[in-house]
């Protein structure tokens, strides 16, 4: 059975980490990668950052050649990178395991990954040649993805957990009864992974229900 694996790993242990300590207020998400034999992963979101040329705020990424911009919608910049071959880390560590990247979000605290392993095995090796590398990740989260309605609608306990609570709570309501700050300290994560988690959470609702595939 599928499983998925939650985990964080320091903000400056990964490349992009050091655009945090020019720009602390800055959110970035990775693009989903499917394992490859040449590890790339081309595309990823900046958001909450208001400067005129991106661009140049990442030139000095450890790890990251070129980097340029794709395109941007208000304060969401779509960027493309080129990623050094010499790189070890978590993502080599997935591309070695063949583990899918689903989604990685970082910000100045931390990174936060969600990846998906056909089973625990595989998992458990994936976490043994970060262990051996000296790659740092602290598990959060290991739980089986499961249909929540007929099949394929499969959502992860979590997002479940938090879509459901957000709905209890009135979130989702005309006006909202309720925050994501709130939700997240009931949940006891940040507000940053609490948005992360609505938006994969949609995402797959979305892909399973309104999309013909």
């Amino acid at each position: 059975m599928a499983t998925v694996l939650e985990f964080t790993s320091p903000a400056a242990d990964f490349p992009l980490g050091s655009i945090f300590e020019a720009l602390p207020e800055v959110e970035v998400e990775l693009e989903r990668l499917i394992p490859h034999d040449t590890l790339i992963i081309p595309y990823f979101w900046v958001r909450g950052v208001a400067v005129d040329d991106v661009e140049a705020a990442f030139e000095s990424q450890a790890s990251v050649g070129h980097i340029r911009l794709i395109d941007s919608v208000e304060d969401e910049y779509l960027m493309r990178a080129e990623w050094g071959e010499e790189y070890v880390g978590v993502l080599s560590a997935l591309a070695r395991n063949n583990i899918p990247l689903l989604t990685a979000v970082g910000t100045k605290d931390e990174w936060n990954f969600e990846v998906r392993g056909e089973s625990q095995e595989a998992l458990s090796e994936f976490r043994s040649y970060c262990q051996e590398n000296d790659i740092p990740i602290e598990v959060t989260a290991l739980h089986a993805m499961r249909p929540i309605q007929g099949d394929g609608y499969v959502l992860t306990d979590t997002q479940q957990e938090a879509l459901v609570l957000a709905y209890e709570r009135g979130y989702f309501d005309s006006p909202r009864e309720s925050s994501l700050e709130a939700i997240g300290e009931e949940l006891g994560i940040t507000q940053q992974s609490l948005s992360s988690r609505f938006r994969r959470g949609h995402r797959r609702l979305i892909e399973n229900t309104l999309i013909d595939q």
